[in-house]
């Protein structure tokens, strides 16, 4: 199963597919006890290349071998990188990706590197890689993957279809991360077309990076959430939309919140996922909810092996005998 089971609701035949998306919906207990909300986790962290931009990367990449394209290439602080590197290697075209020199995680680079793609390290941020992408393809027959191509946005839509069919209708609230607005434009795009029944759509952004809840643009975003390190959004003008069409919120979550609920995440539910998904849990967990609740995790924890190791408690070092190690394991 992928998400191509929806193929008639999508623009291009599955021409480059790495059996992406059926990713699990998986009910939190703890955070349910917590808040009071009946909370479910879509663990996007479960995708080919550990992230959800595999959803509209795989429709992205299959319209760019349709139309003749012989190269990708995106802008990216980590996983749009990743995953556009892994599907331009399944297509056998060429990829490249322009990411903030210094600013993007270990897990997110070595997947690009492997992967065989062109990585150039921008001494700049996200935004100005984004606008020297968009220049370039101007004048190279190359195809542009980020999240403002259309066919980005009706891949990931996907989820909010799983989502449906995995509770049986639209939850009550959709809690998720906003970096550069293509996912939260995603599923509103999703549970409009699949259900007609809109959840309210609560987005978060870090204190440090949040242009939609300031309503301008931040110069020089700063987060410990690295995938949502954006102070521009592409998508800005239709998530607002979205979030105002659905009677939503956007809000801004402290690093130390962020983090709070990333390890809550790990240590209380069983799930690792990276700094910038743990947004969405930590709004749920700051704001409240009512009712049934989905909090959306976009990528895998492994992603950012670095932050796991700065959060997480020491190695405990042990001399090799059974009184040494039953003191260790039981004291």
């Amino acid at each position: 199963m992928s998400l191509w089971r929806y193929r008639d609701r999508l623009p291009v035949e599955p021409l480059v597919t790495l059996n992406e998306g059926d990713t699990p919906l998986i009910p939190a207990p703890r955070l349910s006890e917590r808040t009071g909300a009946e909370v479910w986790l879509k663990f996007e962290g479960a995708n080919p290349t550990g992230s959800f931009k595999d959803r509209g990367m795989t429709v992205a990449v299959s319209a760019a071998v349709r139309e003749g394209a012989q190269a990708v290439i995106c802008a990216s602080t980590g996983n749009t990188a990743a995953s556009a590197a892994a599907y331009a290697a399944r297509a056998g075209l060429r990829g490249a990706v322009i990411v903030p020199e210094g600013n993007i995680a270990t897990g997110k680079l070595a997947q690009a590197l492997m992967h065989d793609a062109r990585v150039v390290a921008l001494r700049g941020n996200f935004d100005e890689a984004l606008r020297l992408v968009r220049e370039l393809v101007e004048r190279h027959p190359i195809s542009l993957v980020n999240s403002v191509n259309e066919f980005r946005i009706d891949g990931q839509k996907t989820a909010a279809f799983e989502v449906c069919d995995g509770l049986g209708e639209a939850p009550d609230a959709l809690f998720i991360p906003v970096g550069n607005a293509g996912n939260i434009t995603s599923w509103h795009r999703g549970f409009e077309e699949y259900e007609d029944a809109i959840p309210r759509l609560l987005g978060f952004q870090a204190e440090g990076a949040a242009p939609l809840v300031h309503g301008r643009a931040v110069a020089r975003p700063e987060t410990v959430a690295s995938a949502i390190r954006i102070g521009n959004p592409a998508r800005g003008e239709e998530a607002m939309e979205a979030i105002a069409s659905s009677r939503g919120s956007i809000r801004a979550v402290s690093d130390q919140e962020i983090l709070a609920a990333y390890r809550l995440l790990a240590a209380k539910e069983g799930v690792f996922c990276e700094p910038a998904s743990a947004a969405s849990v930590a709004g749920l967990l700051k704001y409240g909810a009512e009712g049934r609740v989905v909090c959306v995790l976009t990528g895998h924890g492994l992603k950012d092996p670095t932050a796991a190791l700065d959060q997480a408690r020491s190695v405990i070092p042990c001399e090799p005998s059974l009184a040494a190690v039953e003191e260790v394991v039981m004291g």
